[in-house]
């Protein structure tokens, strides 16, 4: 018998047609390969049905790389050695062949069909062989095989389909666990074991690039000191990706003449084969390169490749995201910082030492705090002091002042409301509380509130949550509220002009603020900060207080307290004419209710006036230091003895014991 041969279009087409159980099988073998899991698991439920349909004791499939490789096979044979020098002949001739009984094959008959490449391009064919195979089914088995490579192509693509779903999948999860890195470090090592998993090699890197000093750095570069590695930016083959975009893939990077040996060499790693990718910001720019080395079972293939570049496009959404928060969590420490260092009580008082010490301890609680004093000594920064020294110090810090809410905004202010609440309402919007969150609400002249804000105000420091204007869910607050007053809030008490129970919601800590004439050793420490301070925003060197100007600072009423002497400073930072501040240098904003005796639209004449101002000048000194002559004197800078002597000279010899005892 001669060998015969059979292409797909010389059969006849009852061959292609219905052929019996022929027809049958092929139809099972669609089926199958819809169902299968991968070629494999297909090739081996269907070849026995093969073997039976065509009565043969041996099938197998092989295939070609570059030397002739078994796949798989069902039944035996007797023969030695497969005939590999036909399985050549028929891809040559890319037609089914029959090889009929020969001495080498024991007497068996071979019916070899060519069948579809692998993905990879390696050639492939069905092999059947049997004691009674006849060349007569050629045709029928040509056409069997024709399904059978349909069927196998058909299984490969959708197992790799099912391969790049599960790597996408993968991805997705992966990608998800990026964001809670607490910083860039952190990701950049979490991206790169992400990786080495995702793509089963040995480890992965990630290299980013610096434009401006051509370089780009391995994070993480495991076996190098400090896990970081700088090459330049146009070396190796990160170099080319990075240049490129492109992506490479090396199955053998030491014949790779691209591949850069020092990097090995310096970490005491070899490298066999690696994967490299661009690394893709939001908008397409490159920012780097992503690469895998030294997959585990083999070369990286194609899916391999899109599963890094995928990753590479989420890992480099969550490095600029991570990259971001810590820039906006640096410079909300700075300014964290900042304003912890402008918020300073200063003082050598009795009185200033112990509240300094009372808040400092404050600080570090969530107690409730009521701030009294007039205005002007300075309640917002104790209440500023309170929430920067504290726990909650980078969190918000909320003032609002009651005495300016008319009692129709003071609900919107204070709790938001929602789109459509009101005429106005445009749009929603979150209130004081709920952008205080975390931090502290500050409430200034809480007195001046009215009593249907200071119910709802009470309800919800007691329940911890807010309701919007014209909403109806309701918001849980994590909010500390320190409130302030100038108003005397226990008479309000007793007056029914102020709630009970909220004032002693609000008072859980009092701290009483004293005014500045009761505390006459704290003008010039205060002076002498604020002039520091406004000097350098003149942008002129620091001004000394002369001796002069220091006793006319401390001889004074101080009426309008810090903030008075606050924007007393701030004037004569920018207006005194030399590097020292002279008496003549500092003039003071005199008040209606305090200083009628200089009111020129009086009679009075002007040695009558100058005598009035000299009686309630020294009225003023003797009333700031509690009576003590010696240190009133010192005031005025005159000597005790002459102070009498200019009280006499003045008609207030008679008041002066009452002026001492008052």
């Amino acid at each position: 018998m001669t060998t015969k041969w059979t292409t797909w279009a010389e059969l006849p087409w009852v061959a292609r047609g219905e052929v019996g159980t022929a027809v049958q099988l092929c139809d099972r073998l669609i089926q199958s390969a819809l169902k299968a899991d991968n070629s494999t698991i297909f090739l081996q439920g269907e070849l026995p049905e093969l073997a039976t349909e065509f009565t043969v004791q041996w099938v197998a499939v092989w295939k070609r790389s570059p030397e002739w490789e078994l796949i798989t096979e069902c039944g035996r044979h007797t023969w030695a050695q497969a005939p590999l020098r036909f399985f050549d002949a028929v891809l040559e001739r890319e037609a089914a062949g029959f090889l009929p009984t020969a001495a080498e094959l024991d007497g068996w008959s071979v019916i070899v069909l060519p069948l579809p490449p692998t993905a990879e391009g390696q050639p492939r064919l069905l092999a059947m062989a049997g004691r009674r195979l006849d060349a007569d089914e050629l045709p029928v088995a040509t056409a069997v095989a024709r399904v059978l490579g349909y069927s196998l192509c058909l299984c490969e693509r959708l197992a790799q389909q099912s391969r790049r779903a599960d790597k996408l999948r993968n991805t997705l999860a992966i990608a998800a666990t990026f964001a809670g890195a607490p910083d860039t470090s952190t990701l950049l090592e979490s991206i790169a074991k992400a990786a080495t998993r995702l793509l089963d090699c040995d480890r992965s890197s990630i290299f980013i690039w610096d434009r401006e000093r051509h370089e780009v750095v391995a994070c993480p570069a495991l076996g190098m000191e400090g896990g970081t590695l700088r090459i330049p930016d146009n070396v190796g083959i990160v170099g080319q990706v990075i240049q490129t975009g492109e992506a490479i893939r090396v199955d053998d990077a030491y014949a790779e003449p691209r591949f850069n040996k020092a990097v090995d060499k310096a970490s005491g790693y070899r490298t066999r084969n690696l994967l490299a990718v661009a690394l893709l910001d939001a908008e397409g720019k490159r920012i780097g390169a992503f690469e895998g080395i030294n997959k585990l079972n083999g070369p990286f293939d194609a899916d391999d490749e899109e599963s890094l570049t995928q990753l590479g496009i989420q890992a480099a959404v969550a490095l600029a995201s991570t990259r971001e928060r810590e820039n906006l969590l640096r410079r909300n420490q700075q300014l964290t910082d900042q304003a912890a260092s402008q918020i300073q009580i200063v003082g050598e008082s009795a009185a200033i030492k112990t509240l300094r010490g009372t808040v400092n301890r404050l600080a570090q609680t969530e107690l409730p705090v009521l701030i009294l004093g007039e205005s002007g000594t300075g309640k917002e920064v104790f209440a500023q002091a309170l929430h920067y020294h504290g726990a909650r110090a980078k969190q918000p810090f909320v003032a609002v002042n009651c005495a300016a809410l008319t009692e129709t905004l003071l609900e919107s202010e204070l709790f938001g409301h929602e789109k459509g609440a009101f005429t106005d309402a445009h749009a929603a919007r979150q209130g004081k509380f709920e952008l205080a969150e975390g931090g502290t609400l500050f409430l200034d002249e809480i007195g001046d509130m009215s009593p249907n804000g200071q119910a709802k105000l009470l309800r919800v420091l007691e329940q911890k949550i807010i309701t919007r204007v014209g909403g109806s869910q309701t918001i849980s607050i994590n909010v500390r509220v320190i409130a302030a007053t100038n108003a005397k809030l226990a008479q309000l008490v007793r007056e029914k002009r102020f709630r009970e129970d909220l004032y002693y919601r609000l008072s859980v800590v009092t701290l009483d603020l004293p005014p500045m004439r009761d505390r006459p050793d704290d003008v010039i420490p205060i002076a002498e900060f604020f002039l520091a301070k406004f000097s350098q925003q003149a942008k002129r060197p620091s001004l000394n207080l002369s001796a002069d100007a220091k006793k006319r600072l401390q001889a004074h009423g101080w009426p309008g307290n810090v903030r008075e002497l606050r924007n007393l400073m701030e004037r004569v930072a920018f207006l005194a004419p030399g590097p020292h501040v002279e008496a003549d240098d500092i003039a003071f904003i005199l008040t209606p209710e305090r200083d009628t005796l200089l009111d020129t639209a009086s009679d009075t004449g002007l040695a009558d006036a100058t005598n009035k101002f000299q009686q309630e000048y020294i009225r003023r000194a003797i009333k700031r230091v509690k009576g003590n002559m010696s240190e009133a004197a010192r005031l005025l800078g005159l000597h005790r003895t002459n102070l009498y002597r200019k009280m006499s000279q003045l008609g207030m010899q008679e008041g002066r014991d009452e002026i001492i005892s008052g």
